[in-house]
């Protein structure tokens, strides 16, 4: 039987380079905020030109491990935003023809364990986030699109209290699909609005007097509100969800 072995594949030097740094980071031998050598040190010690050094760091900018500062020349160690590791996540979903139903069944399995969660590792200054997002929300409910996008953002600000960067991960590219389709339906439902208002506020409540069980039934409520909502709107659930046409939200904490 004879046996064939793929060829080997030969890695431009700065994409071994890059491997190299990015190894010492993702092992916390470089920690965030650890400024690397100059690029002509780097290229000395990698035995590279300095181009090939150049073109690693860039490399590893776009992955978000590194940065350079205001008032720096040199790279700094960082740490990818949530936002951004998200949108990549969310353009992979849109790409795989995610369905209104495939996005309400994951927030429908994520949210309210996530706000029950937060109702019991809240602090002060969580919930005073949250207050402010549903503040927001009150103020700019007449503009659909605001509204969406504040609806989100009290969400966000839900899964911020519970501390867990993990959920938060799996949350953000849900709620960068969500606004689009809670746009239409919004504009579609009168009472959207209003009902969205009461939710939080139930919301806002449980969360403030640490009532777990009442933190999940109300998230679990909300968003069943939004399927009936879509149903009222006449939007299938089986239709595909449009990319959002907004930049990234601003990183809220991790």
């Amino acid at each position: 039987m004879n046996v064939e072995f793929a060829p080997l594949l030969m890695e431009p030097a700065y994409r071994k380079v890059a491997a190299a740094i990015g190894a010492r980071i993702l092992n916390r031998v470089l920690p965030e905020g650890q400024r690397l050598p100059p690029e002509t040190e780097l290229a000395r010690q990698f035995a590279v030109n300095r181009s090939t050094v150049r073109e690693a760091l860039r490399e590893l900018e776009s992955r978000g491990l590194v940065e350079r500062r205001p008032g720096s020349k040199l790279m700094s160690v960082s740490r990818p935003h949530t936002a951004a590791v998200a949108q990549g996540v969310s353009q992979a979903l849109l790409l795989h023809d995610v369905t209104v139903r495939d996005l309400w069944e994951a927030l429908t399995i994520l949210e309210p364990p996530l706000a029950q969660l937060a109702a019991r590792a809240a602090t002060v200054a969580d919930l005073s986030l949250i207050d402010a997002a549903i503040t927001a929300y009150l103020a700019n409910a007449k503009d659909t699109a605001q509204a969406a996008r504040c609806t989100a953002e009290v969400f966000r600000a839900i899964g911020c209290a519970t501390h867990n960067p993990v959920l938060r991960l799996a949350q953000e590219p849900l709620l960068q699909l969500l606004e689009p389709s809670l746009s239409v339906m919004i504009d579609k439902v009168p009472q959207a609005r209003s009902r969205i208002a009461t939710a939080h506020r139930r919301l806002a409540e449980a969360l403030a007097g640490r009532d777990e069980d009442g933190a999940h039934n109300w998230m679990g409520r909300h968003i069943r509100d939004f399927r009936r909502g879509y149903e009222l709107a006449g939007i299938e659930l089986g239709l595909r969800v449009a990319a959002r046409a907004v930049t990234v939200p601003a990183n809220t904490g991790t």
